[in-house]
């Protein structure tokens, strides 16, 4: 998985290479919508998205929710689940780095949320619960994304964006 990811993150570098004003500006209402490349947990894919409204020209503020629930069958049955929720904000690096590609957006984050965490056996024990437990959160993130069209393109993180540190998706302009 890790090797799927750094080449994910090596393709979408590659083509933020060629950018030169940027795919972001105050106004803009963002949609992200993606699965985590892994899982702070053992096992599960998260899934995310967050909406983000422009504040500025280069700051946008707005929420985040993060799902991941697996299920083990072996030796009995243990089963997690984990829900982030969150409020996110981003700033935007293309006035900053004089990027004029209006399909490309650089951004940076901080996301301040509250994680619960549900944990289930056949055997009524802690399990993963004592490990992680239910709470507030500090998540950090850098991100980019690739318009292909004027509203819809990909985009991917990296960071503590909820259960995962790299994630990539579809993200749209609303």
């Amino acid at each position: 998985m890790k090797k799927i990811g750094v080449l994910c993150c090596a393709l979408f570098l590659s083509l933020l290479a060629g950018a030169q004003n940027g795919g972001y500006a105050k106004g803009d209402k963002l949609l992200n919508v993606g699965v985590g490349i892994n899982s702070y947990y053992s096992g599960g894919i998260p899934f995310g998205a967050s909406f983000e409204a422009g504040i500025t020209d280069d700051i946008s503020v707005g929420g985040n929710v993060d799902y991941l629930s697996y299920k083990y069958k072996t030796l009995g049955n243990f089963k997690f689940t984990a829900l982030y929720f969150g409020a996110r904000g981003s700033y935007h690096f293309n006035t900053l780095l004089n990027i004029d590609n209006e399909k490309v957006d650089l951004y940076g984050g901080v996301t301040l949320g509250y994680r619960v965490f549900s944990w289930k056996d056949d055997y009524n024990g802690e399990g993963l619960k004592s490990s992680y437990g239910s709470g507030l959160y500090l998540g950090v993130l850098a991100g980019g994304k690739y318009y292909f069209a004027s509203n819809i393109g990909a985009f991917a993180e990296l960071g503590a964006i909820g259960s995962t540190n790299a994630r990539i998706g579809v993200a749209f302009k609303l």
